[in-house]
């Protein structure tokens, strides 16, 4: 058995040789911190002292001592639970309409949607602007003038209004790889399908979308679910740009935001560690979840 894995092993040494770097690198920064992180959050650990075990007093602490935390499991949940859902269909739909555009038009298209991804972060002034706390902010002065409101809002600054905006913002960003997945995706499916597809009694595009395209897209739909999983739970700029760090009574709290708290803040790297490995197994389960939901419905 020994000598058959070697004979393997050195017939395909060539793809093992070409995988190795990935392999290290993903080793290197996603299953060691995975492993430390799972490890840490058993300890106290303070990046000066060596770790000290102190076995479930983190995890303790998190659910029974720590009320922000509480307060950002909950945005956090509430934002992947609007976001996710609406992000993955959207992403998907518009992919959809601009799949039959010729290739160049496809292309710009493609260029315009997925901007606000990549420029995101660049146009924070724009959106802080338009949300300003004055009568000079976009938004309130369009509503003064209007007659809706008498005097200037403030936003960002008000928990009321701080996580809507911010799930609209994100929303806005919200066409990023699931949505270049999708792209490519429709590309791949067989055109001879649809042929086969009208002759067998498909009769209009929502008919062909879910008997042909989406059975032919498996891959492409689990990976955009998987990333927009994942991308929901781990929102952290869009709130520290527009509301603040930390936001006004914690309203735009998220579990990245408490993490980078106390991680690069307060240095409790084990208390830390224990907030990030209940959002990764919070991001395992969820994302079980969905591919279940995906494959009863046939996907």
């Amino acid at each position: 058995m020994k000598d058959s894995k070697i004979r393997t092993l050195g017939k395909y040494k060539e793809s093992y040789l070409l995988m190795a770097p990935y392999m290290i690198f993903f080793l290197m920064f996603t299953i060691l911190p995975v492993v430390l992180s799972i490890v840490l959050g058993f300890t106290y650990y303070n990046m000066i002292e060596p770790p000290r075990f102190i076995g479930w007093y983190n995890y303790i602490r998190l659910f029974l001592d720590d009320d922000i935390f509480i307060i950002a499991l909950k945005n956090t949940l509430f934002f992947a639970l609007v976001t996710g859902p609406i992000s993955y269909i959207l992403s998907f739909f518009v992919a959809w309409m601009i799949n039959d555009l010729s290739r160049t038009l496809r292309s710009i298209a493609t260029s315009v949607f997925y901007i606000p991804t990549v420029v995101g972060a660049a146009v924070f002034p724009m959106w802080r602007l338009i949300f300003s706390p004055d009568e000079y902010g976009y938004l309130n002065g369009l509503l003064m003038g209007m007659g809706f409101i008498n005097e200037p809002v403030a936003w960002l600054l008000d928990k009321e209004y701080v996580l809507a905006i911010l799930i609209l913002v994100q929303l806005w960003m919200s066409l990023g790889i699931s949505f270049l997945a999708f792209v490519a995706g429709l590309q791949t499916v067989d055109r001879s399908l649809y042929e086969a597809g009208v002759m067998d009694g498909i009769k209009n595009r929502f008919q062909e979308l879910w008997y042909i395209t989406l059975p032919s897209m498996i891959p492409q739909l689990i990976f955009g679910a998987v990333m927009q999983i994942v991308v929901s739970f781990s929102v952290a700029d869009v709130s520290i740009q527009l509301a603040g760090f930390p936001s006004t009574e914690y309203a735009g709290e998220t579990m990245v935001t408490h993490i980078m708290d106390y991680g690069s803040i307060r240095y409790e790297m084990g208390y830390a560690s224990a907030m990030a490995v209940v959002l990764f197994f919070l991001m395992v389960f969820t994302n079980r979840v969905v591919t279940k939901l995906l494959n009863k419905v046939g996907i």
